[in-house]
């Protein structure tokens, strides 16, 4: 009599553990997608940010900037914290920020409260290595690696479903209707993480390493505030080399402190393997291609037909040229976990920075027409998704479960950096190709900044068949 009651509550409590597991994959997707999307806000809105607040255009795109900034400065740190036993307040404070961040953007204060609330939404960035986390040690082994590399993707594309809704709404209603999107959002996603969100796993380590945060926090402004600052390279060269010359310092120093620290914000023992290190190197040169081809469409179809190219669209319609990017981005996502089981992750790495450098080659050989500049960006978008669903197995092939934040944060930092160089990179070109006097560069320029970026690639391609090499000569000695 007594085994009957004890039988059905072990049912109950099963079909319950059941149920949250069904509901964790699609909170951990939409939470990514969330946080992602509303740090892409700035993008489209910089015109009307500058309109509205009666700033120039330079202050304007600090509403982007501050939040990539503050995004790479956060990531690292809520890597660590996601590591250990408090990862679900980490989440759940974390979206609160990312809340009051948002109605910052929302209420009718002055600009500087404006790029604060900007600063608290890009604090949001660092919670997509905390999903992969959560993922990796609450579902089964080959569940987490599909849902993991999803999530991978849609922290990229997230702007692509952004750009457009964000344009969309600040035409209908202006500035503070389209960062209001954010707020509903987030406050969505941060009702979802508390109903859905569990506890990590006992026995982990809470310590984080506040020294080595600091100075890694200091280090990474330094770059990114470099990369996002062209006049400063073309009117205070001097300046500017000297500020590189101290972000290399203080990386360096930052190193130290990690190899010497008992508990580091980063391993940056595990960082120095041959397999993690070539990642994050892919990382890097791809998102330098990456970020550059994104830049050269979106600005290539908003140029005015008075320049001798272009198209002149509008910021929403330019937003559509996103979606070919988010959708077969989405696909390459969804198809890469069945190729995984036949291809290794570093050969689908190759193959996908194959893929981007053939959506540069389509783009620096035919944009006469919208149609090729959707198919460029649809080339692009296949091959990011590939790359970004691909990557994380390559990191986490050889790294504990209980280091799985931590790891993927510093590719995301890597992946921050990356693709600010490429938006500085293609800045600088074009900048280079607009003559005296001229408002918009010469068509030559888009070319030249496209085999720029087919460079980058080939490196990224290069990278990642030395990592393939090396797997294949470990597994067959």
């Amino acid at each position: 009599m007594t085994g009957q009651p004890v039988d059905g509550v072990a049912g109950k409590a099963f079909l319950v553990a059941r149920s949250e597991a069904r509901l964790l994959v699609p909170a951990l997707m939409f939470i990514a997608l969330v946080v992602a999307a509303v740090a892409s806000l700035g993008t489209p809105l910089i015109t009307s940010v500058a309109t509205s607040f009666h700033v120039s255009l330079g202050s304007a795109q600090w509403t982007l900037t501050v939040a990539l900034l503050s995004g790479a400065v956060a990531t690292p740190v809520l890597g660590r914290l996601g590591a250990g036993p408090h990862r679900r307040a980490t989440i759940l404070a974390t979206l609160a920020v990312v809340v009051a961040g948002s109605a910052l953007t929302v209420l009718p204060l002055p600009f500087a409260w404006l790029l604060a609330g900007r600063a608290a939404q890009g604090v949001g960035l660092g919670l997509t290595a905390l999903m992969m986390g959560v993922a990796r040690d609450h579902l089964p082994e080959e569940r987490s690696a599909a849902v993991i590399a999803l999530i991978s993707v849609v922290s990229i594309i997230g702007a692509g479903v952004g750009y457009p809704l964000a344009a969309l709404l600040a035409e209908l209603g202006g500035v503070r209707a389209a960062y209001g999107l954010g707020l509903v959002v987030t406050a969505a996603a941060l009702l979802t993480a508390w109903r859905s969100m569990p506890e990590a796993p006992e026995g982990r380590s809470a310590h984080v390493d506040v020294a080595g945060a600091v100075v890694l926090a200091a280090a990474l402004l330094l770059v990114l505030f470099l990369a996002g600052e062209r006049n400063l390279w073309s009117r205070h060269l001097a300046v500017a080399a000297g500020l590189a010359v101290v972000a290399v310092v203080l990386l360096c120093v930052w190193a130290v402190i990690e190899l010497r620290s008992t508990t580091p914000l980063v391993d940056v023992r595990a960082v120095r393997h041959p397999a993690v290190a070539g990642a994050n190197l892919a990382m890097f040169a791809g998102g330098i291609g990456m970020y550059l081809l994104l830049t050269l469409i979106t600005r290539y179809a908003q140029t005015p037909h008075g320049a001798g190219y272009g198209f002149g669209l509008t910021t929403f319609v330019a937003g559509l040229v996103l979606i070919p990017f988010s959708v077969l981005g989405f696909v390459a996502g969804k198809l890469t976990p069945r190729v995984r089981t036949r291809i290794a992750d570093p050969l689908l790495l190759a193959g996908s920075a194959v893929v981007v450098g053939g959506g540069f080659a389509l783009f620096a050989a035919a944009r006469s027409d919208l149609a090729e500049l959707f198919a460029a960006m649809g080339v692009l978008g296949f091959g990011v998704g590939g790359f970004s669903a691909a990557m994380p197995g390559v990191i986490l092939a050889v790294t504990p479960k209980s280091e799985t934040s931590s790891a993927m944060s510093f590719n995301y930092v890597v992946r921050s950096v990356g693709y600010s160089l490429g938006s500085a990179i293609g800045g600088l070109i074009l900048a280079a190709g607009t003559g005296p006097g001229h408002l918009f560069p010469d068509d030559s320029a888009y070319t030249t900044a496209a085999l720029v970026g087919i460079g980058a690639m080939a490196i990224t391609t290069l990278t990642s068949l030395a990592l393939a090499r090396r797997r294949s000569s470990e597994t067959n000695p």
